[in-house]
């Protein structure tokens, strides 16, 4: 017997149904850290899991928070949402390109000397 986490019902079944059959989301990709921003309140007669998207994301909240919170996988989380972007329910703020550069190998060098010296 498989161990059941509260809070979660990952059957199949329950998964197939809300996401309508699909297994991707197509179109603009999710990042887990992209944030997402309610534009509406739900409505009466909206599935559930968009209702409460649109409740818990009142305020910038990232992907992966939203999935915590609904106890549902990522993948099922993002096509909710994208549902939700193609609709125009909620908006999508993705992170920015940072253009990092790792410090320079005589930095590094120094400061593992340093830490060695301790």
């Amino acid at each position: 017997m498989s161990p059941v986490r509260p809070g979660r019902d990952d059957s199949p079944d329950r998964l197939y149904t809300l996401t309508g059959g699909r297994s991707r989301s197509g179109g603009d990709a999710l990042d887990l850290v992209t944030l997402i921003v309610a534009e509406c309140d739900p409505v009466p007669g909206m599935q559930s899991e968009h209702a409460a998207i649109l409740r818990m994301c009142r305020h910038p909240t990232a992907v992966v928070e939203v999935a915590a919170e609904l106890g549902l996988p990522v993948s099922i989380t993002r096509i909710l949402l994208a549902d939700l972007l193609a609709a125009g329910r909620v908006s999508a703020r993705h992170p920015r390109a940072t253009a990092y550069r790792l410090p320079e190998p005589e930095l590094l060098e120094q400061v593992l000397v340093g830490l060695r010296n301790l």
